[in-house]
């Protein structure tokens, strides 16, 4: 399977993923579950509504990623920087709902600590596609 492929595929199933858990707080909102909604949750209701969010937005970076491949000619990413990419839109928002499945009083759970780990393997695999996109794009 080519990377493009790969990222194509990745993105479009995380998009399901993560619009469905968009459905699923909604789902929880309107019907008003304590878990979800009481006062003490609020922590809760932040990292999901985090976990949605950034999923959904790495997601179509993935997607963003796969047409990228295809279409600019002279451009590829390496192994390394395009399993980055996959990884870290893969481990960001799991941190952040990790973090919000069992909270401590005001604090996330432990899961949050994935987030900076999803963090750096985006910022290392944006920077590395910008300089290998500046490269395919110099050379035409």
């Amino acid at each position: 399977m080519t990377t493009s492929n790969r990222h194509l595929r990745h993105g479009w199933w995380a998009l399901f993923t993560f619009l469905t858990l968009g459905v699923v707080l909604e789902t929880l909102h309107g019907f008003k579950i304590g878990w979800y909604l009481n006062a003490d949750a609020d922590i809760r209701r932040l990292m999901f509504t985090l976990a949605h969010a950034h999923g959904t937005l790495l997601a179509l970076v993935n997607i963003a990623a796969g047409v990228t491949l295809r279409v600019v000619e002279g451009f590829d990413l390496e192994k390394n920087v395009s399993r980055a990419l996959t990884w870290g839109s893969i481990v960001m928002p799991v941190g952040f709902f990790l973090g919000g499945v069992v909270i401590h009083g005001g604090d996330p759970g432990l899961g949050v600590l994935l987030v900076p780990v999803g963090a750096f393997m985006l910022v290392y695999a944006s920077a590395c596609t910008a300089r290998n996109l500046s490269k395919a794009l110099k050379s035409k």
